[in-house]
């Protein structure tokens, strides 16, 4: 099987292709023969040492990957061989609560991922594609859409007439457009590009606020909901936006925190949220059923991901320099065979 590792030390220039030997399946173990994978943010981190500086390597990045079991061991029941499949990216979580011991079973580290061909994961580890998709859209659902699932249906409890504010046009902002359009929720978007918002109003977007132009774009959202602020903000700024995200909300309104792009640490003040009851949730992807139930909206609406751009397996490096230039919007994917 062929892989690519970070091996020795952090950095993209210690992401190596290499050669492994091919897995067999053991009991309730299926072998997933991978056709594409798309990046995260969590991804590049993890390649350049920002995620988790203790990671042993050698490691196979990339938690999202998509593609069709080719063996099963003994007593799987789940799939079959010639099934299309999708990743589960805290393969051990299935419902319910997350523990200590399930976040230990994520993909991309401290499990190998799937930048590789092959993967062998236990049945449970698997959701079944949609037969619409093709595997290179298929792959990124796994995190992105699953956490945008998670933050505003699994644990936002969104309904129809809520205004949800997105943080930039990436991958979970993307597909929390998508989302909250379903449930026929209105949606304000930020972006540093005219451009970019424009294409974010052309898939369903209300309207478009930019950063750049218009930094106080907290009270900007505030002024497009007729000062009483927004529903929900999926948060994936960080410390750098999460203060203006608390004041775009209404009165007892939920930020879901889910990014760290301008980083982890800072400080604010929590008299506003105990003054105005609102809630902040962190957003750990979600468990399998509610991919399951992602993948069953996203079917009846014919629901397709915004792919940026696909790379082929021998320019993975180029994918991961293309997601730290920022400028992508929707997922980025590379095609493995």
């Amino acid at each position: 099987m062929n892989v690519y590792e970070i091996r020795g030390a952090f950095g993209l220039d210690n992401l190596v292709r290499a050669e492994r030997p091919d897995p067999v399946p053991g009991p309730f173990q299926v072998r997933v023969r991978v056709k594409a994978t798309s990046l995260n943010s969590r991804d590049l981190m993890m390649v350049e040492g920002r995620y988790n500086p203790r990671q042993k390597l050698p490691l196979v990045p990339n938690s999202d990957g998509a593609g069709v079991v080719d063996a099963v061991g003994p007593g799987v029941t789940r799939v079959k061989p010639g099934d299309r499949v999708m990743t589960l990216f805290a393969q051990g979580w299935q419902a319910g609560e997350p523990t200590k011991a399930i976040t230990a079973t994520t993909l991309g580290g401290p499990l190998d991922g799937a930048l590789a061909d092959t993967m062998l994961l236990h049945e449970d580890g698997v959701v079944l594609t949609p037969a619409y998709l093709t595997d290179e859209e298929a792959a990124t659902l796994p995190c992105a859409a699953v956490t945008a699932w998670s933050a505003l249906v699994t644990q936002g409890a969104l309904k129809a007439g809520d205004t949800v504010l997105v943080q930039g046009t990436g991958g979970v902002s993307i597909f929390a457009l998508q989302i909250a359009r379903l449930f026929g929720a209105h949606v304000i978007a930020t972006s540093s590009r005219d451009d970019k918002l424009e294409r974010a109003l052309k898939l369903g977007a209300q309207e478009g606020i930019n950063y750049v132009t218009t930094p106080d774009w907290e009270k900007a959202a505030r002024t497009l909901t007729g000062g009483v602020g927004v529903d929900h903000v999926v948060e994936v700024g960080g410390s750098g936006t999460f203060e203006k995200s608390l004041k775009a909300l209404r009165v007892g309104g939920t930020v879901s925190v889910i990014g760290v792009l301008s980083g982890g640490a800072g400080s604010v003040s929590l008299v506003p949220i105990l003054m105005q009851n609102l809630r902040v949730q962190g957003v750990f992807v979600g468990h399998r059923q509610s991919f399951e139930a992602l993948t069953r909206a996203f079917t009846l609406h014919d629901v397709h991901p915004v792919v940026d751009r696909v790379f082929p397996f021998a320019e993975a490096r180029a994918a991961f320099e293309h997601m730290k230039q920022g400028a992508h919007f929707g997922k980025i994917v590379i095609k493995v065979s």
